[in-house]
């Protein structure tokens, strides 16, 4: 089969799989306002249109802060900012958040409107309905550290029930960064707080971060050797206890271009904090993206290799025993290598019939590797039929599931772990495999030794 056609179905099935997952679900979009300026607006507008089309329950929480800051400096309102502390201490916790006088909150309100509705006429275009709401209930800020905060809020609430009413009719709420008090005072909220406190009230599996940053690359920040990245150094996904240890390992050193309103912190760091801070809060999966790249809120749903950064609080991959549908699936992924004579060829009964040898990496219900470890006596365990999807060859799933059998062969008490190969021998070497002789081998897999093949042996004494 031609290996375009095959990919592209791969990812056919990766689609509707995702559909069929995460259909009905509610997702949170946080999008800064850069994005409302860029020449791909229309297209990010599209893809939540066509989301929300097929049964996905979008609300969008836009971003203002630059148009507030333009719509302010050309009446001439300044607008100083503060320090806020909104996060955990090992977080980039510390934000600047501006000061909301009594003469710039109708033009805050203003421009917050202003660009809600340009989401509203960009859903209308493709025929989707969307309602711009007094969604959020707020209270004032206060006085911080001295400083009279005035029309600055925080969100005091979510009125779940109203944006709840309006996804079940299939449309789309919007919340501009305006929050009301009980009195009907509004007040300035920064949208990333309405993004975190919608996505916690309304129960959301996932909260979009979509910037023109676009998640973590090895290269541009410092990144824990312990995690791995995908193409182009791209971070595709950080457990809660990773985002925590990037966001440690760059506090010392975030500081670059000083964003408006003097934000000294780099943003994309921020937003890995936001990220960590919505994890926290119970948001299964949280995606940072780049929106200015074409289909990239897509990409990032519907593929497992996604286009951004995710930092996900539920299981999102595993090693597990075979299954017995797995096999099909399994063969699949195995029979290229088979073909190129780096793997003995098997079949569906060979493999059923040492079917608990075996363990897959899964991801999202989708095998991406696998491996086999048999067991042939004298305190020997053979590393077997070892495969990686290609895609998936930079995130180290080959690795991951040779450890884990040398761990399973550990607890069952072998000594020592063996593979034979004819092409992968460098591999092995660097994980610590050294060469032995075919005499080496337990007795009953010297007589099983194919001297046609001419494998190599390389083994690895295990300690206990």
């Amino acid at each position: 089969m031609d290996k375009t056609f095959s990919s592209q179905v791969e990812l056919i099935r990766e689609a509707f799989h995702y559909q069929s997952r995460f259909d009905g679900s509610t997702m949170v979009f946080k999008i800064d306002f850069p994005l409302t300026e860029d020449s791909a607006f229309p297209y990010l507008v599209k893809d939540l249109a066509l989301l929300a089309k097929t049964g996905f329950r979008v609300v969008i929480v836009p971003g203002a802060k630059e148009w507030i800051d333009a719509v302010l400096a050309e009446y001439g309102i300044v607008s100083g900012y503060a320090d806020e502390k909104s996060g955990g201490e090992s977080a980039f916790s510390f934000t600047k958040t501006r000061i909301t006088t009594g003469a710039a909150i109708p033009f805050v309100e203003m421009a917050a409107f202003h660009v809600a509705t340009r989401f509203m006429t960009g859903l209308s275009a493709s025929r989707v309905d969307a309602v711009i709401g007094n969604f959020v209930r707020a209270r004032g800020l206060g006085v911080l550290d001295g400083v009279d905060m005035e029309h600055t809020g925080k969100v005091d609430r979510i009125f779940t029930d109203s944006i709840s009413r309006l996804l079940n009719l299939g449309m789309v709420p919007i919340l501009p960064c305006i929050g009301w008090s009980p009195a009907g005072k509004p007040y300035n909220v920064p949208s990333d707080e309405i993004a975190l406190a919608a996505s916690a009230a309304l129960g959301a599996v996932k909260l979009f971060i979509v910037s023109v940053n676009g998640g973590l690359r090895k290269g541009i920040y410092q990144i824990p050797e312990n995690i791995a990245a995908g193409d182009k150094g791209r971070i595709t996904r950080l457990s809660p206890q990773e985002a925590e240890a990037v966001l440690a390992t760059n506090r010392d050193g975030a500081a670059r271009e000083p964003s408006a309103g003097g934000d000294g912190k780099d943003k994309a760091l921020q937003e890995l904090g936001l990220a960590l801070r919505a994890s926290k809060a119970g948001v299964e999966r949280v995606h940072i993206i780049d929106g200015r790249e074409e289909g990239a809120i897509l990409r990032e749903l519907f593929s497992n290799l996604g286009a951004g950064t995710m930092v996900y609080a539920d299981e999102y991959e595993s090693i597990r025993p075979l299954k017995d549908a797995d096999i099909p699936d399994l063969l699949r992924l195995m029979e290229p290598l088979m073909q190129q004579g780096i793997l003995v060829r098997r079949n569906a009964e060979d493999i059923r019939e040492k079917e608990g040898d075996y363990a897959v990496f899964e991801v999202d219900g989708s095998i991406h590797a696998a491996g086999a470890l048999h067991d042939w006596g004298e305190g020997q365990g053979e590393i077997a039929a070892i495969t990686t999807d290609p895609a998936y060859t930079d995130m180290g799933l080959g690795r991951r599931i040779v450890r884990y059998l040398i761990e399973r062969a550990i607890k069952l008490g072998f000594r020592r772990v063996f593979v034979l190969t004819t092409r992968t021998q460098d591999w092995f070497e660097f994980l610590g495999f050294k060469e032995y002789p075919v005499e080496s081998l337990p007795e009953k897999k010297r007589r099983n030794y194919d001297q046609k093949r001419k494998s190599k042996i390389f083994a690895l004494e295990l300690e206990h």
